[in-house]
């Protein structure tokens, strides 16, 4: 017998249904950066991040149960150590991933991830996601998708709220500021090597009340000393990591006493992990470098902000 009124709910039904899921039926979709969509019937479960920052995106949204494995690089946070390595970002051991059998592998587009290993990936069947965050709305979208991907939206756009909100506070502090640092971020000591505009760095100087002394549109710049002595800096940051260990300081340098910024003695010395992995701690960059430029403005912020926490 036919039932108008069962007919009607199909209807509703299907129409809401229609709206809620993608065109594919499959929930959990997202596009990533190189513009191919990521379809899953259920949230992803053995992830495989090939670079930190994704890693640790997913452990902030509290997706890192769901990591099988890590790149020889990555330290933080620390319960990652206990996972085995895949080898390195630029060259993972193809066969110990596979043997792993993930449901999903993450690389970075700053990664060569048109490489042979991501290729022998995807032939074999597995998905990969390609990211390339350069500023805080790429690192909030790429933890909102991964939060997607694994069935934690609502813990992803609650963290990034949370960070949003952190960034806020700062902007707050540094509301009724007139003048602003002029800073060089060194990358790299030998050869001197700067921070352009093209980088996470770029966001983090703008965020703590800074402008970026190397006025140059790409990531990373090779700088000559001259051209230093002419951008003369209010203050130079050294990066200590990977890309710059055990960096002499500017003080001790050859010649670095011209700079304003040494004889001022306006040296901070930052953590490559922290500011060069555009991941959720730059907001920590932010704070930290923030407090250490206009200290007079921070005055009993971080204890503050401890108490609140």
């Amino acid at each position: 017998m036919f039932h108008f009124k069962h007919f009607m709910m199909s209807i509703i039904l299907g129409f809401v249904l229609t709206l809620v899921l993608p065109a594919s039926g499959l929930p959990f979709q997202v596009m990533d950066d190189m513009g191919q969509t990521l379809e899953f019937a259920q949230p992803a479960k053995r992830i495989i991040p090939l670079y930190g920052a994704y890693a640790e995106m997913l452990y902030a949204i509290g997706a890192g149960s769901e990591i099988v494995a890590r790149t020889q690089a990555d330290e933080y946070p620390s319960q990652i150590l206990k996972l085995p390595s895949v080898g390195t970002h630029m060259r993972p051991n193809v066969e110990m991933i596979l043997g792993l059998k993930p449901d999903l592998v993450i690389q970075s587009a700053s990664r060569r991830e048109e490489t042979a290993e991501m290729e022998r990936l995807r032939e074999a069947g597995i998905p990969v996601a390609v990211f390339a965050p350069q500023t805080f709305e790429g690192i909030f979208s790429t933890m909102e998708r991964l939060g997607k991907l694994t069935g934690r939206e609502a813990e992803a756009r609650n963290v990034v709220a949370q960070l949003k909100m952190r960034l806020e506070q700062v902007k707050g502090h540094l509301a009724e500021m007139k003048e602003r640092d002029r800073v060089f971020f060194e990358v790299r000591g030998e050869p001197l090597t700067g921070v352009g505009k093209a980088s996470i760095v770029q966001d983090i100087i703008l965020a703590a009340g800074a402008e970026n002394a190397l006025e140059n549109e790409k990531a990373i710049v090779q700088y000559s000393f001259e051209s230093l002595l002419l951008a003369d800096p209010d203050v130079y940051i050294v990066q200590r990591g990977p890309m710059n260990r055990n960096p002499m300081d500017p003080r001790k340098r050859a010649h670095f006493d011209r700079l304003r910024c040494v004889r001022n003695g306006k040296i901070i010395f930052v953590d490559e992990f922290l500011f060069s992995r555009p991941g959720p701690r730059c907001v920590d960059a932010v704070e930290q470098l923030a407090a250490a430029l206009y200290p007079e403005k921070f005055k009993g912020w971080r204890n503050e902000k401890e108490t609140r926490e």
